[in-house]
């Protein structure tokens, strides 16, 4: 079939305070990190060997995945870093360096791959792109989705020709400059050779420096234009919408855990809810050995992360509570992500916990 590679080196800045101490393919999506939904959709199109580049907070994406074997794959790890002092630090190579990096160690790459970013949620049908990118001869396809012209600004633009065979690239035109609607979602299937262009021991970009390079020299490089979900938790505010669509079940493959008590309302093991005394409209989701205390009101889409306590009279409203969170009595969360030390608002506004200013309380529910 084809090998994979999951581009995990990143820090994800804009994703911030999520990956303080997360790695952005390890941020959560009904309680699994997006890494594992694509790992799993890489196992049902028979995609079994994967190599993922890894940097920052990399320790906690290997202990999660492993080897890969409870996801009938191997997963193996390239670490980028250097030396500086006497301490390792993080210095990520670039998509296209990270990947050569791993050509010039053992040639893994000996067949055609497919690439995908870390940090998007996608449904696509992966043996069809692959068979299209072979009945067309290509070095390298971009897999890319039509998006609105007054969104064209917040994406990577591909001008491509009828038979799809690529022109050039605009990097977030204004629409009005837009040469086509046509975005790249970071999805992208190569041959060997392709990696033979990129320098050794260099940062190196797949999307800035590599694919100007292909066009430039006329090499066989297409754009495939599909329909298929893909889901982009780029900035804390996609991360809030993506939570709000797939609870809602607007998104494929992705069930809610748990039993299902009452329409719309999921529940884990051992929950203390008086379901008489609260009023809880759904979707949501309550994680095991979660405390919610009489005279709390949850509206959803929520998700009410294990651990976590709602005292009395609190509000929590379209809004993700991640594990051990406690709201305090009477509070007032409304379309808000909270974690024990932060909380931070669908736009990427953030309040950290002690901050004498912030009008709300909350903290950690272990203690």
């Amino acid at each position: 079939m084809a090998k994979g590679m999951i581009l995990a080196a990143g820090q994800g800045t804009r994703v911030r305070p999520l990956t303080r101490d997360l790695p952005k393919p390890m941020v959560p999506i009904l309680g699994k990190p997006v890494m594992e939904y694509l790992i799993e959709h890489l196992a049902r199109h028979g995609i079994t060997e994967v190599m993922v580049n890894v940097a920052w907070h990399h320790q906690k994406i290997e202990e999660y995945f492993g080897d890969g074997r409870r996801w009938g794959v191997q997963i193996g790890y390239s670490y980028e870093g250097v030396r500086d002092h006497g301490d390792i630090l993080p210095r990520p190579m670039g998509s296209a360096g990270g990947m050569r990096r791993i050509q010039d160690f053992s040639g893994f790459f000996d067949e055609t791959t497919l690439v995908l970013c870390g940090d998007a949620l996608i449904d696509l049908d992966i043996t069809a792109a692959v068979a299209e990118h072979k009945a067309k001869g290509a070095i390298a396809s971009v897999v890319a989705l039509d998006v609105p012209l007054k969104d064209v600004q917040a994406y990577g633009i591909v001008v491509a020709a009828p038979d799809g065979r690529i022109q050039s690239f605009q990097e977030k035109p204004k629409p009005e400059e837009a040469k086509s609607t046509l975005a790249s979602t970071g999805i992208y299937i190569f041959e060997p050779e392709v990696l033979a262009l990129v320098p050794s021991g260099k940062v190196y970009d797949i999307g800035s420096q590599l694919f100007p390079q292909l066009v430039e020299q006329n090499l066989p490089f297409f754009a495939q234009n599909r329909p298929f979900n893909w889901i982009d938790i780029g900035r804390v505010s996609d991360y809030w919408s993506v939570l709000q669509r797939v609870l809602s079940g607007e998104v494929a493959q992705m069930n809610m855990p748990g039993r299902q008590i009452k329409p719309g309302i999921w529940v884990g093991l051992n929950t203390s809810v008086p379901w008489d005394e609260v009023k809880i409209e759904g979707p949501v989701y309550i994680g095991s050995s979660v405390r919610i205390e009489p005279g709390a009101t949850i509206t959803g889409p929520a998700w009410i992360g294990h651990g976590s306590h709602i005292r009395t009279g609190a509000k929590v409203v379209r809004s993700i509570l991640f594990e051990y969170t406690r709201i305090a009595a009477d509070m007032r969360f409304s379309e808000m992500i909270v974690s024990p030390d932060y909380c931070v608002d669908r736009h990427g506004e953030t309040l950290y916990r002690g901050d004498d200013t912030a009008q709300l309380r909350w903290g950690d529910a272990r203690a």
